[in-house]
């Protein structure tokens, strides 16, 4: 019988790692500006790197860094509002949703990973986080955590869509097993919104596509029932236990 092992959280860590950890750079690098006087605890300036300290002092706030609160540790789940033109990606040639971030967020560790990708010429919601647990739990369909999209066509609307996409049975090019049941609504001849329960490659495109008409804009605006609301285009906030409750109520 396999042994299940528990995973053991530090209670303590050494400041230029704890910064490290956090991105705000290197070990050496933070250990240099820990000795310069750049990290207060209590308001008291620390001058040593290699000093272990309690991290519940990070969630009281009680530890800046050039006179700023630290960043709160693992797990660590933001929303942002991605604009269109950037790539969920953490290198990429172009424009990524980390341009948008601070430069600090590239480098935790563990590592922030997208939660449900949105493709470069699509918009809105989007989770990042560093909890494997939760990333798992809102991708996998038996989360019950609906994805909600608005969607503007090319071409009008056949009046079909709907019955199509709730059925069960559609298949796209490449696939080999059906889509899960997805609610489409229409709001005019070439608006409406989509309620996916799943989230495949560039799924919603595929499956106009796959009815002869085309996507021309994808905004995400919700997951579960936790919205966007009016979180402004490129920006982010953190989000705390009741908004991560709202994605699986």
């Amino acid at each position: 019988m396999a042994k299940t092992v528990a995973k053991t959280v530090a209670k303590t860590m050494r400041l230029d790692k704890l910064l490290s950890n956090l991105g705000y750079g290197g070990r050496k690098e933070m250990s240099m500006a820990i000795k310069n006087e750049w990290l207060e605890i209590d308001g008291n300036r620390v001058t040593k790197p290699f000093l272990s300290v309690d991290l519940s002092l990070v969630g009281q706030g009680r530890i800046t860094f050039d006179g700023k609160k630290l960043d709160p540790l693992y797990p660590f789940t933001i929303m942002m509002n991605k604009p269109v033109g950037y790539t969920c990606s953490h290198k990429d040639a172009g424009a990524i949703i980390f341009d948008l971030l601070p430069e600090r967020f590239a480098n935790r560790k563990p590592a922030l990973s997208m939660v449900g990708r949105l493709d470069k010429y699509s918009s809105g919601q989007l989770l990042l986080s560093d909890d494997g647990d939760l990333i798992h739990r809102i991708t996998h369909p038996k989360s019950h955590a609906p994805k909600y999209y608005r969607v503007e066509l090319l071409d009008d609307l056949k009046g079909n869509e709907a019955e199509i996409f709730a059925s069960g049975e559609m298949m796209l090019c490449g696939d080999k097993k059906p889509l899960k049941p997805a609610q489409w609504s229409e709001e005019n001849s070439r608006k409406g919104v989509m309620i996916l329960h799943e989230g495949r490659y560039h799924q919603i495109r595929k499956m106009f596509k796959a009815l002869g008409n085309e996507v021309i804009s994808l905004h995400r605006f919700q997951t579960g029932s936790l919205e966007l609301g009016d979180l402004e285009e490129g920006k982010w906030r953190i989000l705390d236990d009741d908004d991560l409750v709202k994605i699986f109520r």
